[in-house]
């Protein structure tokens, strides 16, 4: 038997052990949005973790009412990695409010619940739980934009709020905004002590690349504002394939000998290490690498095919080098997208 059907072989009794399954936890059990303006959209963020051994998956998000929207990470959550939930109320009723965020998911818990509470209010007196985040007198609700898993060609709205804290009328605005991504306000202007709403959406058409894309935009605090690292706000973009591309019916499955690497016990006596893995195709059609993505300087990767066919494996070499001042910069990981439907973002964790 050649050696990588004997690894396809282990890869089985692996991952089919009835130990195995996938646990959902949250950061939060409840969003407290605090005051609320009203008939101004907010948005409820949940950070849920796989505290699992097997991928998690989120098949449904379901809210208490129909003035609520879900939104939230489909693709498999990785054993160990995060998803998010992101609900918009649109506070149209005055008054205090407990709402319920029904989660159904492949864990042992196949339905739990989160809750968001708060007052909606005529006018807002405290700002720091809904907007939490401060720029000079700025108020947000968010200090990152983050876009998790977007199949390309889609188009994908992320709204936040901004709360004008300062002593004149504000405009919203982010600076150097990317191509890919569009910037819409409501109001326009705010006027002091006022909310409002700014929406972007990402045209995944103006993309190159499959993979992680990132930049930075800075919030404008007034007329003539330039660019700093106390008004900067990361942006991410995480694109997979175009859906109608992932053969649903008879899908390929990644699958590999090790998905951890610890090298670090070796990197105490050698300057380098080299490791080899296995990626695997257990499913019934042609698995393709689309695109691997390093971030680290300290660490290079020969994949040797970047088609694998049913049954079949191939080699991934990985070099990873001694920690130096010039390459203790990026996140120790491989990240691998593919056609796999079920996997169409992997990473590979790299311990040194």
């Amino acid at each position: 038997m050649k050696r990588s059907s004997i690894l396809l072989y282990l890869f089985f009794v692996a991952v089919t052990s009835v130990f195995a399954q996938p646990r959902i936890s949250s950061n939060t059990k409840t969003f407290d949005f605090g005051q609320v303006q009203w008939k101004q959209p907010v948005t409820a963020s949940y950070v849920i973790t796989n505290t699992g051994n097997k991928p998690l998956v989120m098949t449904n998000v379901t809210t208490s009412c129909a003035c609520s929207v879900a939104d939230w990470t489909k693709s498999p959550i990785a054993p160990g990695k995060t998803g998010d939930i992101r609900v918009v109320f649109d506070a149209k009723a005055l008054g205090h409010f407990n709402k319920s965020v029904g989660i159904y998911s492949n864990a042992k818990n196949s339905l739990v619940y989160l809750n968001f509470i708060g007052e909606v209010c005529t006018k807002i007196t405290d700002f720091s739980k809904a907007n939490p985040f401060v720029i000079d007198k700025i108020f947000m609700s968010t200090n990152r934009l983050d876009f998790p898993d977007v199949h390309l060609g889609d188009k994908v709205k992320y709204v936040f709020t901004v709360v004008n804290n300062s002593d004149y009328p504000y405009e919203p605005q982010l600076m150097q905004l990317p191509p890919y991504i569009t910037m819409v306000k409501e109001p326009n202007t705010l006027m002091v002590g006022k909310r409002g709403t700014v929406t972007l959406t990402l045209d995944s058409k103006k993309l190159r690349n499959y993979g992680l894309e990132e930049a930075n935009v800075y919030l404008s605090r007034f007329p003539g504002d330039k660019v700093c690292e106390s008004n900067k706000i990361p942006v991410s973009v995480i694109v997979l394939p175009k859906a109608k591309e992932m053969n649903t019916a008879h899908p390929p499955v990644i699958g590999f000998s090790e998905k951890k690497i610890d090298v670090s016990s070796d990197l105490v006596q050698k300057k380098k290490i080299k490791k080899s893995i296995y990626v695997l195709n257990s499913g019934k059609s042609p698995l393709k690498i689309k695109r691997l993505q390093i971030f680290n300087p300290a660490i290079s990767v020969d994949l040797k095919k970047t088609t694998i066919y049913p049954g079949q494996a191939t080699k991934m070499n990985i070099e990873v080098k001694q920690m130096t001042k010039d390459n203790n910069v990026g996140e120790l990981k491989i990240l691998i997208i593919t056609n796999d439907p079920a996997h169409a973002k992997v990473e590979i964790q790299i311990n040194r």
